[in-house]
């Protein structure tokens, strides 16, 4: 009553396997290769999800952690709930403990297969998700063997509740970033928070140097999910000096606090409304993460970005803040015919109000209450920056070889930058064989 509509109910594998049950209990057959498909599906699944142990109650399992509806959602937010709800959620756990419970041994006798053994005892490593992080991963794989072990449908209840208590539920319980599908101007057009599965692991202590920088974001990211007030964020400054890798720093670091990170891009800012009307109910922190932002004169998208952020008559939620990356300080080109009234220069168009377009082009700017600058590194801390990539990655060139290699690098692949320091790491790592 409460668990329906699985993504997969028609034709995926909860669905076969029920009919097996059902055509083995009701003695109208059996068929090996069905059975085999199944055994398939939970196989890959493993590969997949990097599950261990019973696959098919790990399968089980997922299906009940991803499942989105008003009891799961409100035990995310208070840890669970009061009223008939739980009787329809006991229901359909009483359903769910026949399919964790169920003896597939006389269904293999039956049909002379010993193949199902190695489903309910399966090695592998959560390492190997190409879907969850490793904790996660394990997490559910233990809250499998919970579900298996659980006396009555009371207890798997209870265990399942606690679960979308300390980690939520759906995608934003088990994923630490997003991106935006979707959307646009169409009528039946809708923005879509879908997760992004492979995200760099990387951590701010990773990044050499702009110290104060690192404090100063991670000193406005912690009141974030503390529940403090906090502000809006740009990060500014020159190419490759590590604006973008510590907005991936903080969704590593900040994940299992319930920071998540939405990244939206230019085209996307019409829909971030729609975006925002998703995630203000949810029991999680929000960065919406605008990555290399900045704007032409010609282009208007930062108009949409301002009501958003500030000035619309809707509140922007507690749980959203906005960061972003740009190389530009005041994110909107400027041009000189902005600020000049010299009727001498004919090809800079008149402008009544010099002052107003001024200030509208640095009104987006002013929005974000928290700005750090990342300038581009001097020659000794590039080096520095060089040597201490160099020992992370256990290279044993002598360092006065390795400087100049570095000094010889950086005049012609970009300059001075922490970008390019790890550009030219990668290249002596990829050239030699180095031992850690």
């Amino acid at each position: 009553m409460i668990y329906r509509g699985f993504p997969d109910h028609r034709d995926g594998l909860l669905h076969r396997m029920a009919l097996l049950m059902d055509a083995f209990e009701m003695g109208e057959g059996h068929s090996r290769e069905r059975f085999y498909g199944c055994i398939h599906s939970l196989l890959e699944l493993a590969g997949n999800y990097g599950f261990h142990g019973n696959l098919w109650h790990c399968y089980l399992t997922h299906l009940l952690v991803i499942h989105e509806n008003s009891y799961s959602r409100g035990c995310e937010m208070r840890g669970g709930l009061e009223g008939t709800v739980n009787q329809a959620v006991l229901h359909d756990m009483e359903i769910f403990k026949e399919f964790f419970d169920y003896d597939f041994a006389p269904m293999c006798a039956l049909m002379g297969m010993e193949a199902f053994s190695m489903i309910e005892r399966y090695e592998g490593s959560a390492l190997e998700s190409r879907v969850y992080n490793a904790r996660i991963c394990e997490r559910i794989c233990e809250l499998a063997a919970k579900l298996g072990e659980a006396a009555t449908p009371v207890e798997m209840k209870s265990t399942l509740t606690g679960f979308y208590q300390e980690y939520g539920v759906g995608k934003f319980g088990l994923h630490k970033s997003f991106r935006i599908v979707g959307g646009g101007a169409g009528p039946d057009a809708e923005a879509r928070i879908e997760p992004i599965l492979n995200i760099a692991h990387v951590k701010l202590d990773d990044l050499v140097g702009y110290e104060q920088q690192k404090k100063k974001l991670r000193d406005n990211t912690e009141a974030f999910v503390s529940g403090r007030k906090a502000n809006n964020c740009l990060l500014f400054g020159d190419a490759g000096t590590g604006k973008s890798s510590c907005i991936k720093a903080i969704a590593n670091e900040y994940y299992h606090r319930g920071l998540r990170v939405i990244e939206v891009y230019k085209h996307q800012f019409q829909d971030l409304n729609s975006v925002i009307s998703q995630i203000k109910s949810r029991n999680y922190r929000f960065i919406i993460f605008m990555d290399d932002l900045s704007f032409e004169d010609f282009e208007i998208e930062y108009k949409y970005l301002k009501a958003v952020i500030e000035g619309g008559l809707e509140k922007k939620p507690e749980n959203v803040l906005i960061y972003a990356t740009s190389n530009r300080r005041h994110l909107i080109r400027e041009n000189y015919g902005d600020k000049t009234e010299d009727g001498h220069l004919p090809e800079i168009r008149q402008d009544m109000h010099t002052s107003d377009t001024v200030q509208e082009k640095l009104s987006l700017v002013y929005r974000f209450g928290v700005t750090i600058y990342f300038g581009a590194p001097d020659k000794k801390r590039f080096q520095e920056i060089v040597g201490a990539l160099a020992d992370r990655q256990g290279i044993g060139m002598p360092r006065e070889e390795l400087l100049a290699e570095a000094n010889k690098w950086e005049l012609s692949h970009g300059g001075l930058s922490g970008r390019t320091a790890q550009q030219f790491i990668d290249y002596i790592l990829g050239m030699r064989n180095w031992n850690k």
